[in-house]
């Protein structure tokens, strides 16, 4: 079982920054940031495949959401830059051991952690 903790979050205005950050025990192959907004379902964010940084983002994010790790803390961080309003939402970090060669597949993460509220005001 994949223990993880996230921390950061919290409200921004519109066009501001957050950075979350999500710890794990045990680091997995893929990592994660997922996202569920009020009455939608759950949506991959990101991902990334530990062992070679490669990345996956989802269009509504591209160029504005960035993925890092830091192996030595089995840490990931999202830093989330010009936010929107529809970016409000609970963050979820996930872990998952299933990859595709060097990708990591939404539909295949198992592990979630508690959440963590981004609120972006207009």
């Amino acid at each position: 079982q994949v223990q993880l903790v996230e921390s950061g979050g919290g409200s921004v205005q519109a066009g501001g920054s957050l950075r979350l950050s999500c710890a794990a025990s045990p680091y997995t192959d893929c990592m994660g940031w997922f996202r569920q907004a009020p009455g939608k379902e759950r949506e991959g964010v990101v991902s990334i495949y530990t062992g070679g940084d490669s990345t996956y983002y989802a269009d509504s994010v591209k160029g504005r959401f960035t993925i890092s790790q830091d192996n030595a803390k089995n840490t990931v961080y999202l830093q989330m830059n010009n936010l929107k309003p529809e970016d409000t939402a609970m963050y979820y970090c996930a872990a998952s051991s299933y990859r595709v060669w060097l990708s990591c597949p939404f539909d295949h993460f198992s592990s979630w952690g508690q959440g963590t509220q981004v609120t972006v005001s207009s």
